[in-house]
């Protein structure tokens, strides 16, 4: 669970300052190009997913369990939650390493108990990342497409409730703009969505699909490192049956 930074649009061998009307094409064009350099494949997850879900919490250890879910949840616990998934209703999304082990994931909950009276639709953000997976802003990517995809279903606000001491998932919701209320041991984030437009939709669209590509990917490459294996493995047993049948 961790957050990642706009560098400067400046461009260093010019001296002087260009077009109002250049300056304005040129700005979406290096931010979607700074973009695209630090794009990590979100997926979408689904119920064929819940035993990689149920592998991924587990592996969580007694700090990180206490973290995530806000008392050291127990086995029985985490198995619990991750039967109760409702993918129908919920946007669970994960990030995969190139062993398909789910390394991080989100649970943007659409009803969050219980919806405060006078306040607008909003939805509830936890996330999860492996220890190994650590500080590589996979909290920050996870929490940035959980609101945009909030958003695409007009949501108007992102909420999460967490422990004081989880400083990295604040750092995150600040970094992003929320407002933080500390109440004791307990904080609270709002976060205040855009509505949704033509772009917000377009842009999920083509990560929905370019992560898809990445896990396939990732899928054949593993098919093909295993069938390599096997492969080995044969030639070496015939090897071996070979010099057993000299002696």
């Amino acid at each position: 669970m961790t957050a990642q930074e706009p560098s400067s649009l400046a461009d260093p061998g010019h001296t002087e300052p260009e077009p109002e009307s250049s300056a304005l094409a040129w700005l979406p064009q290096k931010l979607g190009l700074q973009r695209f350099a630090s794009w990590v494949p979100i997926r979408s997850l689904a119920r064929r997913h819940r035993k990689r879900i149920l592998t991924h919490l587990l592996s969580l250890n007694e700090g990180d369990r206490y973290l995530r879910f806000g008392y050291p949840a127990s086995d029985e616990q985490i198995s619990k939650y991750a039967m109760s998934l409702d993918f129908a209703r919920d946007e669970v999304l994960g990030i995969f390493n190139r062993r398909l082990q789910l390394v991080a994931m989100a649970h943007l909950a659409y009803e969050p108990a219980p919806q405060r009276q006078g306040k607008p639709a909003m939805a509830e953000f936890g996330v999860s990342v492996l220890a190994s997976a650590r500080g590589r802003g996979f909290g920050a990517r996870l929490f940035e497409h959980a609101a945009l995809h909030a958003r695409n279903r007009g949501i108007e606000t992102l909420f999460i409730h967490a422990l004081s001491e989880n400083a990295p998932m604040l750092k995150i919701a600040r970094s992003a703009g929320a407002t933080v209320e500390r109440d004791g041991s307990e904080s609270e984030a709002w976060l205040r969505l855009p509505p949704d437009s033509v772009s917000s939709h377009v842009g999920e669209a083509i990560e929905r699909h370019m992560a898809e590509l990445d896990f396939q990917f990732k899928r054949h490459v593993r098919a093909f490192g295993d069938f390599i294996d096997g492969v080995a493995e044969v030639k070496s047993q015939y090897r071996d049956a070979g010099k057993a049948a000299k002696q």
